[in-house]
């Protein structure tokens, strides 16, 4: 069976617009899914991207219609300039790494919890209780916010070494076991294809 590495942050609003739909694609086709949150500000200065802030106008009205498209198109609730963005991803991350090493609860749930926080509720996700009730609702231990957190740090560290490697430089990013990769949660179609073969 396929395995796919999913490379994502936290404050990306095209990892929440990908919903549930990964996590569909794993649980039909078989692949098994490595969720890896990275800090993609650092890996934009590795990898000769540019932060949004950063850009050409043109580029950023751009970014803006289409966010606001796809989650129309999504039907997604979304706000465009929510309250806590952009805000510190490490906290959510961490989280989510811990979560993962656990087991036992529903570790896609757990991402789209806080994407959503953070792009539709506008919560910030680098708050304590957000993350709390996040873990919590997906089946996990809230007091997972506090564990492992030198684990979750050199964890996130290697993400961002491994998304390097594998030749990531944008989120989401899926890249499969057999070397195929995938950029843009506007690709998970091709994701799918390219599973079932």
């Amino acid at each position: 069976m396929a395995h796919i590495d999913y490379y994502f942050t936290t404050l990306s609003p095209f990892s929440y617009l990908a919903g549930n739909r990964l996590e569909e694609i794993a649980a039909e086709t078989g692949a098994s899914i490595k969720y890896k949150p990275l800090d993609i500000m650092a890996l934009f200065a590795r990898t000769g991207g540019t932060p949004p802030g950063e850009r050409h106008p043109s580029r950023m009205e751009y970014r803006a219609q289409d966010l606001l498209r796809q989650s129309k198109r999504l039907d997604m609730p979304f706000h465009l300039s929510p309250a806590h963005v952009p805000t510190n991803a490490a906290p959510s991350s961490y989280a989510i790494i811990a979560a993962q090493r656990a087991g036992g609860g529903d570790l896609g749930a757990l991402v789209q919890a806080i994407l959503r926080a953070a792009w539709a509720e506008q919560k910030d996700i680098a708050d304590d209780g957000v993350i709390r009730k996040s873990l919590e609702a997906s089946g996990f231990d809230p007091e997972l916010t506090t564990k492992g957190l030198l684990m979750g740090a050199e964890a996130y560290a290697a993400n961002l070494e491994h998304a390097v490697v594998q030749g990531v430089f944008g989120a989401p990013f899926y890249v499969v076991d057999d070397g195929a990769k995938f950029w843009g949660q506007d690709r998970l179609d091709d994701l799918h294809a390219h599973l079932k073969g």
